[in-house]
């Protein structure tokens, strides 16, 4: 059994605890334990996403002859028809894995900051963060051109074929109880917007504003501009299939009318109407990079993630900070283990929150020293085993890349807690503050993982355009709400200040393992800041405690609160640490005498989503977890 030191009474009240509630106390062997949901077993293909429906978009697209970038893409249409925490206007990240190259390749379709959007401009409007929701919290729609360049460079299908659930869904689908009850909920957002009122609330009643405005569970819920936006695009892929265009060239003659034509100039004028900064050259001028991700190899696995514009390094500073300790032997979830990763991820956070920004734009990231397994050695040294460190400030990377830090002076009056909103001088936000600290961490993307026979595997965190969305004219088309990611001073990040043209820093953060040259897992999770926490706690379940990749995706994780949020305030709160009421009291109470604030939440953590690869008997498993409505189809 993988549990602290202690007296044997306490042993036997934490197995019993953990048997009755979890089912995952380990007796030795781990494939032994029973889950909530059963593991996906594929050998032809795996589909895994957010939404049951997505999911079968994803299966429908397989069967269509489709890869697995084809499925990840169709699930990618689905999930943003059914506004899973992200609408058509938001960004895409992704990683592929090509079986033909061997290589990993990132898909970087974030929107950037829109001409005018400035420091300056958003400290004129009385403000310590550019604005939570609305047109000006908009970078330009990332998620349709991230689409169509997987689709176009790595897919076997039409773009047609491949939209064809999503245009389905956007005619009508039953929606869900939650999400039609979230609608109602943010009314009171929705409703400063007649585009969005249109298509959010059908049943809204000027004389009589008591009346639910948002349709019920189970109601088909229609979109009938976001479906002639999708006809427009796969009617311009035909014409230009008939005028003897290549596949390639049709789909990008569908990414040319949405950046360039009608599309764009109506995204461009609606948000402009409201206040927006929207201009047609921006969307012109915005382009979808294809790049080499970052990894780094923790005990003979190397893990991918995207680079510095999204958090991605985060887990493998991680990664490289804990490879030489002993985690195993401290027990799954004991008090030793969860503090020992908590100030790996506060060292690691702190360094996102300093230097982590849009890689395209200067200052250049000192991305070598960050990773450098001799930093991470000097990282290390700075734990405290018996007590957290409110005051983890971020280190000097430069000379692990040979160079002097440039930053000196700001990186020596960083302060760990960032400034208030409502900071002296300034009219505080905008707006009234549409999630707390607590729903930014939880909420934030879908997760989408994709694999097939043929070896190809793709991992994407699409996220932006949730609702409450502005909805763009008669488009159908949410918009993003990433520029809050932004930070308007560089006492905070100046690889992060808001300029035109520049990507914010995002949280959103795709996943795949190699274990000599072949794929081992892809996996990612949904929840803001989160993400690459609950990503470390599940990769280090299923290679410390052999978890397979159902039981580590429903593995109870914790939350760290301690790194400034990506969100709204961009709140900090050193020392609170989020657990399941399932870990023991006596648990809970070491690390309250550690100087943790520890809370025992019902959901202190996301759901993930994953793929597993069997090499040696050649199938793929698929997981998700049990929390949330993120479900999986494989044959």
């Amino acid at each position: 059994m993988f549990l602290p030191h202690h007296s044997t009474t306490a042993l036997h009240r934490t197995a019993v605890a953990l048997t009755c509630a979890l089912a995952l106390v380990f007796t030795g062997d781990a494939t032994a334990q029973q889950t909530a949901k059963p593991v996906l077993h594929g050998k032809h293909w795996v589909a895994v996403t957010g939404k049951p429906l997505a999911a079968t978009a994803g299966a429908m697209t397989f069967t269509r002859g489709g890869n697995a970038v084809d499925a990840a893409c169709a699930m990618l249409a689905a999930t943003s028809t059914m506004w899973d925490t992200l609408g058509w206007g938001g960004e895409t990240q992704a990683l592929i894995y090509n079986p033909h190259t061997g290589e990993v390749k990132g898909i970087n379709a974030l929107g950037v900051a829109p001409s005018g959007a400035t420091a300056e401009f958003f400290h004129e409007q009385g403000m310590v963060y550019p604005p939570e929701y609305g047109p000006l919290a908009a970078v330009t729609p990332g998620t349709p051109g991230g689409l169509m360049v997987m689709l176009a460079e790595y897919g076997r299908l039409s773009l047609a074929e491949v939209l064809a659930p999503a245009m389905q869904m956007a005619e009508g689908y039953p929606i869900e109880g939650v999400q039609a009850d979230n609608i109602e909920k943010r009314r009171g957002v929705i409703e400063q917007w007649p585009y969005s009122k249109a298509v959010f609330l059908p049943h809204a009643n000027d004389e009589n504003p008591k009346q639910r405005g948002a349709p019920v569970a189970g109601e088909m819920f229609r979109q009938a501009d976001l479906l002639i936006t999708l006809q427009k695009l796969v009617e311009t892929e035909a014409q230009a299939l008939a005028d003897g265009k290549t596949r390639k060239q049709a789909i990008y003659a569908a990414y040319d009318r949405f950046y360039r034509g009608d599309i764009a100039a109506e995204i461009v004028r609606s948000s402009r109407e409201f206040g927006g900064l929207f201009t047609l050259e921006d969307l012109d001028q915005w382009q979808v990079h294809i790049e080499d991700p970052v990894s780094t190899n923790y005990k003979g696995i190397d893990v991918y993630k995207l680079t510095t514009w999204v958090q991605g390094p985060v887990l493998l500073q991680a990664l490289n900070i804990l490879e030489e300790i002993d985690l195993k032997n401290m027990g799954y979830n004991s008090a030793r283990y969860i503090h020992t990763l908590y100030q790996a991820m506060n060292l690691a956070f702190a360094d996102r929150d300093f230097y982590y920004g849009d890689p395209y734009v200067p200052p250049a990231e000192p991305v070598a020293g960050l990773l450098s397994k001799k930093y991470a050695e000097q990282r290390r040294s700075l734990i405290d085993p018996k007590k957290n460190n409110p005051e983890t400030r971020p280190g000097d990377p430069y000379p692990f890349q040979g160079e002097q830090n440039p930053f000196t002076e700001l990186l020596k009056n960083w302060s760990p807690i960032p400034p208030s909103a409502n900071a002296e001088g300034a009219e505080g936000f905008q707006q009234a503050m549409l999630m707390s600290r607590d729903e930014s961490f939880l909420a934030g993307t879908t997760s989408i993982q994709a694999a097939d026979a043929e070896g190809w595997v793709v991992s994407v965190t699409p996220s932006g355009g949730w609702i409450p969305a502005f909805i763009a004219g008669s488009t159908g088309v949410g918009l993003s709400q990433r520029m809050q990611s932004f930070v308007l001073t560089d006492k905070m990040n100046p690889f992060n200040v808001v300029h035109p043209g520049q990507r914010p820093r995002a949280t959103l953060t795709p996943s795949i393992a190699l274990k000599d040259g072949k794929p081992l897992m892809a996996f990612s999770v949904q929840g803001g800041d989160t993400q690459d926490q609950n990503l470390l706690q599940f990769f280090l379940n299923m290679m410390e405690f052999g978890m397979n990749v159902q039981q580590a995706a429903e593995a109870p994780n914790f939350t760290s609160y301690q790194m400034q949020s990506s969100f709204g305030a961009h709140k900090s709160e050193p020392g609170r640490l989020a657990v399941s009421p399932l870990l023991p009291a006596w648990v809970r109470d070491e690390l309250g005498n550690m100087g943790y604030k520890v809370e025992a939440e019902k959901r202190p953590y996301s759901p993930i989503t994953a793929i597993y690869f069997d090499t040696e008997n050649g199938s793929m498993w698929g997981g998700a977890s049990d929390y949330g409505d993120d479900y999986g189809i494989a044959w």
